[in-house]
């Protein structure tokens, strides 16, 4: 069965169009027709401005219980971490569940198609798996099922609190105690419509440098992305060069981790041989600018890295928001600041590494673009909000990028069904109460 879409206006890769019909089965677009200039009976009908859908290509779902209490006062990375620590000790796989189920459907709000989810709470608290090894990593699983989106699971190889050190009492949970067990659990997990297996190793400092190549290895054999946070705070930098003499980009290279399926996430400081080792090996290089800027962790050399080589996309991580227009607006907006100059990339470059490169980054090739072939996952944001009336619909994806916010999306199609119609959940009832239930009840 064929459905239709009429698209009042579309981003085409490189323009807007208006006036679009997509022809959508099986999941995905069929056809795009251009020059329509009214809907054709039975179309639905998407009024405003149209794009892929959005990939939130770095999650923490139980961080977004973190928000407003981590902004209280002052602080510092490592202090902001005790306090995420003490709400991933109070996970289950049943509250896990219900608090993802409401965070991707806040996703699904903001017109988010696909997560990347960083997943490193493997076991109960006490380090003793579950019945089921996997049985939180399928929580999370079930919970974009639930909200109606793609989810690639990355889960994280975290054996070590840093550098060779046994874990602590509160990264227990998070650790196979091998790489090789990391393995043997997580080739447990079964790709499926809509869910795709990745790895991730959390850091140089949680996954000891002999035991890198285990984890790279079961990507490249699986062809699966591997994603690892990067030279997010200056302190890793100097615990590497203490316990290796090199940089954590240096060593990850020495070890085979770099590639075009790794992404790194955040490559804040870094060298710049770091940055020419990233682009030259097509590394991926993920952003977070909301959550980099809320834990003073600094501006990344985005613009260099994507210059070497390095694909750029975009992640909201700590969810201190789950805004990808924020994160795209953001990257361009603090490189302005750091280099006081403008013009760093064009709406089309941050809306290709908020859809396209994103989606790659997860896994998801065949995602991103409107077009015959592709995954019918799209994001309509309304061109008639306070934030976005009155710029010329031409210049719809400059007003997106840079006006509007996760408010102004009003429908989200994935494999041609809708998940969210005029800003509501389709499937979701009352997103927000859930997630107050979900919360609440963790910090009860």
């Amino acid at each position: 069965m064929t459905t239709t879409y009429w698209l009042e206006h579309a981003w085409l890769d490189t323009h807007v169009e208006p006036g679009v019909a997509l022809e959508v089965a099986d999941g995905r677009i069929t056809a795009v027709r251009t020059g329509v200039d009214a809907p054709t009976p039975g179309a639905a009908v998407l009024r405003g401005f149209t794009i892929p859908g959005l990939a939130n290509a770095h999650s923490h779902a139980f961080h977004r219980a973190l928000r407003g209490t981590v902004q209280v006062g002052s602080g510092t990375f490592w202090t902001w971490r005790d306090v995420m620590y003490r709400v991933a000790s109070r996970l289950t796989p049943e509250s896990y569940h219900a608090l993802a189920r409401a965070v991707y459907a806040e996703m699904a709000l903001a017109g988010i198609t696909s997560v990347g989810e960083f997943h490193y709470v493997h076991h109960a608290p006490d380090g003793t798996p579950y019945a089921d090894p996997n049985a939180m990593g399928e929580a999370l699983i079930a919970a974009a099922a639930d909200a109606g989106i793609r989810i690639t699971l990355l889960d994280t190889a975290y054996l070590s609190s840093g550098f060779g050190a046994a874990p602590e009492p509160h990264q227990v949970r998070f650790s196979d105690g091998s790489a090789d067990a990391w393995a043997e659990r997580v080739s447990g997990l079964k790709e499926r419509p809509g869910v795709r297996i990745g790895a991730a190793i959390h850091s140089v400092r949680a996954v000891p440098a002999s035991q890198l190549a285990t984890v790279a290895d079961w990507a490249r054999e699986r062809e699966a992305p591997l994603h690892v946070h990067l030279s997010e705070q200056t302190a890793e930098n100097d615990a590497c060069l203490a316990a290796h003499g090199c940089t954590p980009t240096q060593l990850l290279a020495e070890h085979g981790v770099l590639g075009a399926r790794t992404t790194g996430v955040h490559n804040t400081h870094l060298t710049d041989e770091d940055v020419t080792l990233l682009g030259s090996s097509a590394t991926g290089t993920c952003m977070c600018p909301t959550t980099e800027r809320d834990l003073a962790d600094g501006i990344g050399p985005a613009v260099a890295l994507q210059a070497a080589g390095s694909p750029l996309s975009l992640g909201s991580d700590s969810h201190a928001v789950i805004d990808l227009l924020e994160e795209a607006r953001a990257m361009e907006l603090n490189e302005r600041l750091r280099s006081r100059t403008r013009g760093h990339w064009t709406a089309a470059a941050l809306l290709r590494a908020a859809t396209a490169d994103g989606h790659a980054a997860l896994g998801w090739s065949d995602a991103g673009r409107l077009e015959a072939g592709a995954l019918a996952d799209f994001t309509t944001v309304t061109l008639g909000s306070i934030r976005t009336v009155g710029a010329d619909p031409r210049l719809a994806a400059e007003t997106a990028v840079f006006a509007a916010t996760a408010a102004d999306v009003t429908d989200v199609v994935v494999a041609g069904r809708p998940i969210v119609r005029a800003g509501a959940h389709a499937t979701v009832q009352n997103p927000a109460a859930a997630l107050n239930d979900a919360i609440t009840s963790l910090r009860a």
